[in-house]
Formats: C-alpha cells, sequence, structure tokens
C-alpha cells in the first residue's frame, strides 16, 4: 500500500529545556540540540517529498521566558538564516516566516526579507518559521488590515479573511506534531489546524528521530479525514 503523505505539516518544537535537565545541561544546549533537530526533521520530509513544513519556534507567548534565554534564542535564529540561507537555494528550498517582526531585534527582520527573497524561487519545498507567532493575534491582525482597506465586515467571508493573514500563502495543515507529551496547539496556525490530524508525541523534541517521524506518518497514512462528511 502506498503511504498517503500529509501536503503540510506543522511541528510545534517542545521539551528542549527539559530535555537538558534530564540530561544534566543548561537550557541554551537544549535549545542548540533543538535547532539541530529541526534541521534534520526538515530534511527527512522533504526527503519523503511532503510540500510544505511550518515550525513553531518563539510564539508570542514565549517573551515572559527569562531575557537571558530570549536574546540566546534570537541569536540563534539570526545564526540560522546567515549560515543556513545559501544552503536553501542549493537545495532548492524555498524559506518563508510567519509572525509578527516589528517586534523582533535588529537585524533579525531584514536577514528574514533577504532570506524569503533568496530562496523564493525553491521548488522541491517550503520550510516555513513561525517566530513571535500567535494565531489569535493573527486573525484579529488580519480582519484589522480588511477594515483599514475599508472592506465591509458585515459581509466578510472566510476566503476574504484568509487573503489578509501573515499566514496567507500556507495551505492549511494536515498534521500537526507536537513533541513533549502536551496535548494542545498553544495558539499555533489556528486557522490552518483547523481540520488537521494532531499527533502528540511523548519524546522531548531533541530525541525525535526519523524512526518516530516515520512512525507518525504511517499512523497518518490510516486516519480517515473526512472533513465533516460521512
Amino acid at each position: 500500500m502506498i503511504m498517503e503523505l500529509p501536503n503540510h505539516i506543522g511541528v510545534i518544537v517542545d521539551g528542549n529545556r527539559r530535555w537538558a535537565k534530564a540530561q544534566g545541561l543548561p537550557a541554551m544546549e537544549g535549545h542548540r540540540q533543538g535547532y539541530r533537530r529541526v534541521q534534520q526533521m526538515a530534511r527527512w520530509l522533504f526527503k519523503r517529498q511532503v510540500a510544505w513544513v511550518t515550525f513553531y519556534l518563539f510564539s508570542t507567548e514565549n517573551w515572559q521566558r527569562h531575557p537571558t534565554e530570549v536574546k540566546y534564542l534570537f541569536k540563534l535564529f539570526e545564526n540560522s538564516i546567515k549560515t543556513e540561507t545559501s544552503k536553501l537555494v542549493k537545495d532548492g528550498i524555498r524559506l518563508l516566516f510567519v509572525g509578527d517582526r516589528l517586534a523582533l531585534p535588529t537585524p533579525l527582520p531584514k536577514l528574514m526579507a533577504a532570506a524569503e527573497q533568496a530562496t523564493k524561487a525553491g521548488r522541491k519545498g517550503n520550510l516555513v518559521a513561525a517566530i513571535n507567532y500567535g494565531g489569535r493575534q493573527a486573525i484579529v491582525e488580519g480582519v484589522k488590515q480588511l477594515a483599514r482597506q475599508g472592506q465591509d465586515l458585515r459581509q466578510l467571508t472566510a476566503e476574504q479573511l484568509k487573503t489578509s493573514l501573515t499566514s496567507r500563502e500556507l495551505p492549511d495543515l494536515d498534521l500537526v506534531i507536537r513533541t513533549s507529551g502536551e496535548q494542545r496547539l498553544s495558539n499555533f496556525l489556528l486557522w490552518e489546524s483547523a481540520y488537521a490530524e494532531l499527533y502528540f508525541s511523548p519524546k522531548y523534541f531533541p530525541e525525535f528521530d526519523e524512526a518516530d517521524l516515520e512512525s507518525v506518518l504511517d499512523w497518518y497514512s490510516r486516519r480517515q479525514r473526512r472533513f465533516g462528511g460521512d
């Protein structure tokens, strides 16, 4: 039987700090290992010809963390964009970002825009990083944008609202994977996950390996997706 693959997979990266604590390591090492796993997981999925992969890397709620940790994460994002963009161009992978860039420290917004421009011709996969992203806020901002454009909100349709979201280029999610045993969406792509299959792994993200991914994809292929029908 041919395995039916998702077109768009969302990954809620969770458990980096708890993994590090369990290993007797500092939290920052957990984030570093989590970044390496993001790189690997993206390769595994594109190798299987999954077209879209979105990683939830920093939520609007993550600003509540210790300033030192937040600063480290932003530096990690900055360095990864600088080092990975040329590789993505070579591999034919398009890089996109969703989230509020205005609150991000320099030089992140410019680096993000430059990386999107450099990789826009990629046709072998779409890699999306959700940074400073919140699903509720994204929907609210989409409505505000339509209001500023003079849209009659009394006649608003789902299709119109979709075009105003920062994530408008993303197709709906088929599968959401969350690691670390937590079982919630945590404000991740709420619009796009309306009919997504949800898979919650007990493993911390740095230890979620290719065999685990294969098990999830096999589980997904056996799901009967009815979308409200019989």
